[in-house]
């Protein structure tokens, strides 16, 4: 029996809701990197680095190669940045329309207007 279109969407959405996962997918969109290097900008215990590149690997999202004693780690395609960087937008528009709310909300009233 086949996933409905929107549950494998929803189910796909689900591996991305993450903080780690997303930062990890903003940081190899600048491209390839080790292992090491995600530690250290991330800052997280090596293990719940591990468990979060382990969801994305499992999905596909990412790729993972041995050169020699480094795992280095990349997108498994430029679908992913392109995903982010959409997002990146989505947030900017709806975060600029918030703050125009709210300075809208936060001016003085006008005499006769009912706030």
């Amino acid at each position: 029996m086949s996933v409905p279109l929107y549950q494998a969407k929803a189910e796909f959405f689900r591996t991305l809701a993450h903080p780690v996962r997303i930062r990890v997918l903003e940081l190899l969109c600048e491209g390839p990197k080790a292992v090491r290097d995600l530690l250290a900008e991330i800052e997280i215990e090596a293990s719940s680095l591990s468990q979060q590149l382990a969801v994305l690997r499992r999905y596909g999202i990412v790729t993972a190669t041995r050169e020699g004693s480094t795992v280095v780690y990349a997108l498994a395609g430029a679908d992913v940045s392109e995903l982010m960087l959409a997002a990146r937008r989505i947030l900017t528009d709806l975060l600029t329309d918030r703050r125009e709310l709210l300075a809208e909300l936060q001016a003085p009233t006008s005499p006769g207007e009912g706030g």
